[in-house]
């Protein structure tokens, strides 16, 4: 099979395309075939080894390569069709169009992928291509992560700072359909996008610091890993929930203080991306409740290009590269 690979950590042109072996699937395992996979900064991250925050450094270094990675094939959040099941798998068949995590195995660079029929798949909404279900998984699973951690109730004012990557564009649109009044901060260009997934209000945060304005919020969604800790819990209403996606170790032992001192919480518990929370996005996707938000589509010969694209901070959504041949 035809798989995107990097051999040594460094800037995007470290991948290029290679042949690898097919895998076979196991008596508790599904093959699937890879159609779309979502190109991420946790991909971009992982390939060049530089992460925002720095506490989990060495952990990962140890688990995914010291000097170079174990995992040669990147990609965690994909679309593709099952062509194999494993002896002992009854929750899936061949021909199934599914999306979902490959969780740590990553793997969806390649054409091919093999994963325990446990894991978080679901099958894919009628109506929904390829590109747009890989599209979901990573923003999806994290945004309903941190606004079920939230307990938005309706007429509550949510902001969402990065509100226009992965992540945050279904934080949007979650948030709004619990009957919340979104602001979103992002960069100008997003504004339009921003709005049009139901953002009430959008602060261009180079012109605008949203922590000096007098508006005070109930909850506020960050994904910007440099945010100030003490202005933007100033931001906070009481009884307000700072959610942080990216907290660094000082950010998390500041939140342990201000949940014991102040009526305020702030919260860093990672997203499980279960099966449960799949089948949520899975049903809203179908009902109409929740739209794929895909900035750009590139084939596998353009992943260098995909990655430089996510890496500017210029995408509208999710950017999804095309695993082999183009099908909806």
């Amino acid at each position: 099979m035809k798989a995107i690979i990097y051999r040594q950590y460094g800037a995007a042109e470290v991948l290029q395309l290679a042949d690898r072996p097919t895998p076979s699937p196991l008596a508790n395992e599904v093959l699937i075939r890879v159609h779309a996979a979502e190109a991420t900064k946790s991909d971009c991250e992982l390939r060049s080894f530089h992460f925002p925050v720095q506490w989990f450094w060495l952990p990962l270094r140890l688990a995914l390569g010291i000097r170079k990675p174990k995992r040669q094939i990147l990609g965690g959040y994909f679309a593709g069709q099952i062509t194999q099941v494993g002896a002992a798998v009854q929750n899936f068949a061949p021909g199934e169009r599914v999306f979902g995590s490959s969780q740590l195995r990553f793997g969806a660079y390649g054409e091919y992928l093999c994963l325990p029929s446990d894991y978080t798949l679901a099958t894919i909404p009628d109506g929904l291509s390829y590109a747009e279900a890989a599209a979901v998984p990573l923003g999806g699973l994290n945004a309903l992560h941190f606004m079920d951690r939230a307990g938005i109730q309706a007429g509550e004012h949510v902001l969402i700072n990065g509100a226009g990557g992965s992540i945050g564009t279904y934080a949007v649109q979650i948030a709004k359909q619990r009957g919340a009044q979104v602001t979103a901060v992002d960069s100008g260009t997003k504004a339009a996008l921003l709005r049009g997934l139901g953002a009430d209000r959008v602060i261009d945060y180079r012109q605008t610091d949203f922590r000096q304005s007098p508006a005070s919020y109930d909850v506020i969604l960050d994904m910007v890993a440099s945010s100030p800790y003490g202005r933007t819990m100033r931001a906070l209403r009481p009884k307000g929930r700072y959610l942080m996606a990216n907290p660094t170790l000082l950010k998390m032992l500041q939140s342990v203080v201000t949940s014991i001192f102040s009526s305020q919480r702030a919260l860093f518990a990672f997203a499980g991306e279960t099966r449960a929370e799949l089948h949520c996005l899975q049903q809203m996707l179908s009902t109409g409740e929740l739209k794929a938000v895909v900035d750009r589509v590139y084939p596998m010969s353009e992943a260098v290009d995909a990655h430089r694209r996510v890496e500017s901070e210029q995408r509208l959504g999710s950017v999804v590269i095309q695993i082999g041949t183009a099908e909806s």
